[in-house]
């Protein structure tokens, strides 16, 4: 009896634990449209003018061959980005190699774990696809390491061989981010006092009701639904509130299959 009423208040325990753990293994960024529901039809030119998109909205693009075609996307800790993007060509072209690169919130170009993030289109096929799967995001790291940080990342889009002839023709571009969390498995002990994300425009804003007016930084506008996670809380601490419990629950089985019946032993008669 005594064993059961343990085993019932520790499972009770590891309940309450996971219960927070299950609302948080969710992705943290959000995965539906943007609020107007409308996926960019767009592309930025330059880092300062990348089109925002959110994790699981495709945007699309149009171009010409040779021209750099740039988006951003917040990413958090616990994440790992998936950009995925195909380069729709035009009719009676000769081979096009094109490539995707992404960058953080401090401009660092990340190495791509898997994906073809180079690819070449024989001449005159219809469209080229592209992937970069990133390392997970990292909530905290050295300065010197390159680890990818929360913030920011951005997605370049260009043809890095190409003939003269082709030059200027007219292309059409997709592009979609998705990311997995990875959750405690990726948990580092530290966190970044604010995210990586850098100031892209200015506005202008009314001061006092008056006719004057200040200038601000406007940060990126695209970040999580839920906000970007503080970095102490991940699935880790439920799985070592997991093993406390198996520990104390052995102890007590060692303890119950050792300790004996609890009566004395019998003594022979005539000792």
């Amino acid at each position: 009896m005594h064993i059961t009423r343990v085993l019932g208040a520790a499972l009770l325990a590891l309940g309450l634990a996971a219960g927070p753990a299950a609302a948080d293994s969710s992705p943290s960024a959000s995965s539906s449209p943007s609020g107007d529901g409308k996926a960019p039809s767009e592309a930025g030119t330059s880092f300062r003018t990348a089109t925002e998109i959110e994790q699981g909205q495709q945007a699309t693009a149009t171009g010409s061959t040779g021209d750099y075609l740039y988006w951003s996307f917040p990413a958090d800790a616990g994440q790992r980005p998936t950009v995925r993007a195909t380069v729709k060509l035009p009719q009676n072209h000769s081979p096009q190699t094109w490539q995707i690169d992404v960058y953080d919130g401090l401009r660092r170009r990340q190495s791509c774990q898997y994906g073809a993030q180079t690819h070449t289109a024989a001449q005159g096929a219809a469209s080229v696809g592209l992937a970069c799967t990133l390392r997970t995001v990292r909530a905290w790291s050295e300065p010197w390491a390159n680890d990818p940080l929360p913030g920011t990342y951005y997605v370049r889009l260009t043809v890095v061989g190409l003939q003269a002839s082709d030059l200027g023709l007219p292309v059409g571009a997709e592009v979609k981010v998705d990311a997995k969390d990875i959750g405690g498995a990726a948990a580092v002990d530290g966190s970044l006092a604010k995210p990586l994300v850098p100031g892209i425009a200015v506005k202008s804003e009314s001061a006092g009701g008056g006719d004057g007016s200040t200038k601000s930084a406007v940060l990126s506008a695209v970040e999580p639904d839920d906000g970007w996670s503080s970095g102490w809380w991940s699935d880790r601490w439920v799985w070592t509130a997991i093993g406390g419990a198996l520990a104390a629950l052995a102890g007590v089985g060692g303890y119950a299959l050792t300790r004996g019946s609890g009566r004395p032993s019998r003594v022979p008669p005539g000792a």
